[in-house]
């Protein structure tokens, strides 16, 4: 198959090319000869008309040219698997498509983990992969790796279709004996505690608290840092720190652990927690069926928190 003159066979051989930087490691994942990965490597220089990987020592690296193909080549794989993916019919019965859901372990805990109940029931041949957000999130969205992006509408990308899924309040939260806990808190007694916070991903990226207090200007004293919300409910028994904590993984924390929650002593917006999914796949009859369901969980779960309240 050839598109403007180019074997469109040798993206895949160039892809893997760039990946490993390296002939021997590209034939063996490719599962050809060495010899016929430096044909492909030699084509693909005569048609750039670029060296692609150049030698140095022992190694190969990739040109200027190279490293800018590299990103559409991303792309443009994660188009055609976008692309497979989606069928005109979906049977949730009967399926047994694998999903990869991009969220934070506060999501996981507070929605997924019902979800996934229930849909033992409803679609059990179906498979879920996932993935923590991170410094990478809104690339692997941009690059079709993830099926699902579940994130802060602050956080999301401009790009891609955004569907509103649920709003989130944060509360303060620390062990039940905790005496700042006994009653309504004060402002002081918030800024007097000793504090657990939580940032997101190699690059300490602010998680939506975390932004919201930067940006007013409320400092707190904070002696732990954590890179997963839901490290924080152990971390706060038997000591007299606080944490702010979304309201849904508090009370689902309450369940288990001796903590407790209260109002904030400050306004806090309301998070609007948003799902994402690729602009090529807005179609996708299989992702249109999940955002259904995961609309209805947390309808059926907000109504029993309501009922209890």
């Amino acid at each position: 198959m050839r598109f403007r003159g180019l074997d469109l066979n040798l993206l895949i051989a160039l892809d893997v090319l760039l990946e490993e930087q390296s002939v021997s490691r590209a034939a063996t994942r490719l599962h050809l000869s060495q010899p016929a990965v430096s044909a492909a490597l030699r084509r693909l220089r005569t048609f750039f008309g670029d060296p692609i990987l150049a030698i140095d020592g022992k190694r190969m690296t990739p040109t200027a040219h190279a490293l800018r193909l590299r990103p559409l080549l991303k792309e443009l794989f994660g188009d055609v698997d976008a692309m497979l993916s989606i069928s005109p019919h979906f049977d949730p019965a009967t399926s047994t498509r694998r999903f990869r859901i991009c969220a934070s372990d506060f999501v996981f805990s507070a929605i997924l983990y019902d979800l996934f109940q229930q849909l033992e029931v409803v679609a059990p041949s179906l498979q879920f992969e996932i993935v923590q957000t991170s410094d990478e999130t809104l690339r692997m969205l941009e690059l079709g790796e993830i099926d699902l992006l579940i994130i802060p509408e602050t956080n999301a990308s401009h790009d891609h279709p955004s569907e509103f899924l649920f709003a989130e309040r944060h509360v303060v939260a620390g062990w039940r004996d905790n005496p700042v806990m006994a009653g309504p808190m004060t402002a002081a007694q918030f800024a007097d505690a000793g504090h657990i916070s939580v940032q997101i991903g190699r690059l300490s990226r602010a998680s939506f608290a975390e932004s919201h207090l930067r940006a007013v200007g409320i400092e707190r004293k904070v002696e732990l840092l954590v890179t997963a919300f839901g490290l924080v409910p152990d971390l706060l028994l038997n000591t007299g720190r606080l944490a702010i904590m979304h309201e849904r993984l508090a009370r689902h924390a309450a369940k288990s652990l001796p903590i407790t929650y209260r109002d904030l002593p400050f306004e806090m917006p309301i998070m609007r927690e948003v799902v994402q999914y690729h602009r090529t796949r807005a179609d996708d009859s299989g992702l249109r069926w999940l955002i259904d369901e995961l609309s209805r969980v947390i309808a059926a779960a907000d109504a029993r928190a309501l009922a209890l309240a």
